[in-house]
């Protein structure tokens, strides 16, 4: 008999049967199940099993927690339950959807337009982090107040090279977000990029010269006339051209016959796309995104800024497991194409820090229990670089408490942040490494936001341990 049978056959009964899987597949230490039925699952038993570190729903996803042995075990699961071991996690994000209301299934949307082009922000912010620090920080030289292309040619050639890298990700980042869209909904990839370099074209007037420009370029039709405006990092006209685009082939393909559609759906997809998201979605796009971004950055800095950034910091947390914190994706970058900095992301980078600070709370508290630091020492360690989900649904929401603790710490620290006026020149690197977005100027304050990030959620999931809220938590779990 394998090593995992007996454990395997167990987590299938109280799954609810092979009957009650739609879809399973596995990610580097979980289980993702997408149920027929996720009321016959019984969490609080699947926890119990020896294999299992926690469980947690998700995105319409019922989440088992096995650890580093993932592969092997789901490698004996579908053995035992008889389903398929083909699936892909596409194939469960679609089965998920199932299980979502509309707002679900709009944020799940939303959160898979960024999630392609991620990687590229992550570099992106790392190359305007490490251009701040080579080109922002006055403290060297022999008097301690020259910049470092102040002091090197090689510097000076290094800063403006890496800017060749950081303005292809962020100026024409319109590209990739309907790109991405065309390859979220299954229509022509290569027309999605050319959509969204019409967006960004050097013909048009750069969208970061409008405000200051004295005369505006337009097409002239004769009976009507067309200002030449590029979307340069901007999101929200992006995102509608590209669901217009991809909507209009998804059409084309229905009425066009099969043995002409290769000339005419793309021809009649493109050029009306373009038309209308330069004559209508552009301008309403743009109006709508600056509408956004003015309130947020007004908020932040009025004299009730402290609250505004209490309320976020508080609440960040609660909107990753809702999904709705891809929202804030958009509204930094519009902040960063509207004001050239945003004061949202560093205050995800802390909300990031105080949750990794509370599971390392729990690793002192839990020291002795070996099974659950195999999930709480990684989650902690991903929290620390900017990715939270292993710490909140593995470790914090588990016990409770250490959750409101994060909570608390992000939303003081918010607050030392946004008060003190810390700006971020780019999104993408969170956590500990966060520190590289912030424009040089902040980072002492930023430093000191992040020690309380880090100390208060220690310190408070320390004392709430103590108190009935933290034993009926350990009673609860069974650690008494």
């Amino acid at each position: 008999m394998a090593k995992y049978t007996d454990s395997a056959k167990e987590l299938l009964k109280l799954v609810g049967g092979s009957e009650n899987i739609s879809v399973v597949t596995h990610c580097a230490t979980r289980l993702r199940f997408v149920l027929n039925d996720t009321k016959k699952a019984d969490a609080k038993a699947i926890e119990k099993l020896d294999v299992v570190k926690g469980t947690f729903t998700n995105a319409g996803q019922f989440q088992v927690i096995v650890g580093n042995e993932v592969a092997s075990f789901y490698n004996e699961f579908t053995k035992v339950a008889g389903v398929g071991d083909t699936a892909t996690k596409d194939d469960a994000k679609v089965a998920a959807k199932k299980n979502m209301n509309f707002l679900q299934r709009l944020i799940a949307n939303l959160a898979e337009i960024f999630t392609p082009i991620i990687p590229a922000l992550v570099v992106g912010g790392l190359i305007l982090g490490f251009r701040n620090i080579i080109g922002e920080i006055a403290e060297f030289g022999p008097n301690g107040n020259q910049t470092l292309i102040e002091l090197s040619q090689f510097w000076k050639g290094a800063f403006d090279f890496l800017w060749l890298i950081g303005e292809a990700i962020f100026h024409f980042l319109p590209v990739g977000i309907v790109w991405s869209i065309t390859r979220k909904m299954g229509t022509t990839q290569i027309l999605g990029i050319v959509l969204g370099l019409t967006l960004v074209s050097p013909q048009l007037l750069n969208a970061y010269g409008v405000a200051e420009a004295t005369e505006i370029p337009f097409w002239d039709f004769g009976f009507a006339q067309v200002d030449m405006i590029g979307y340069q990092a901007q999101v929200i006209p992006a995102i509608l051209a590209g669901f217009v685009l991809a909507y209009l082939e998804i059409w084309l393909r229905k009425v066009i016959p099969s043995v002409v559609s290769m000339i005419f759906v793309p021809f009649f997809a493109l050029i009306p796309a373009v038309i209308i998201a330069h004559v209508v979605l552009g301008p309403i796009g743009w109006a709508v995104g600056d509408w956004i971004s003015s309130i947020v950055y007004t908020g932040l800095t009025s004299a009730f800024g402290w609250l505004f950034a209490s309320v976020f910091g508080f609440a960040y947390a609660p909107l990753v497991i809702t999904g709705l914190h891809h929202m804030t994706n958009a509204i930094d970058l519009q902040l960063m194409s509207q004001f050239d900095a945003t004061n949202l992301w560093p205050m995800i980078a802390l909300s990031n820090i105080a949750q990794g600070s509370a599971v390392v709370a729990m690793i002192i508290l839990n020291r002795r229990d070996k099974a659950e630091q195999q999930v709480s020492i990684p989650a902690a360690v991903s929290c620390y670089l900017g990715v939270t989900e292993p710490a909140m649904f593995g470790i914090n929401l588990k016990y409770g408490f250490p959750f409101l603790a994060a909570m608390v710490g992000s939303a003081l620290a918010a607050v030392i942040s946004v008060g003190s006026g810390v700006m971020a020149n780019s999104i993408g690197v969170g956590g500990i490494p966060g520190f590289l977005s912030i424009q040089a100027g902040d980072w002492l304050m930023f430093f000191i936001a992040m020690a309380v990030a880090i100390a208060v959620p220690i310190l408070l999931t320390l004392a709430l341990a103590k108190t009935k809220l933290g034993k009926n938590a350990y009673e609860r779990l069974g650690k008494e």
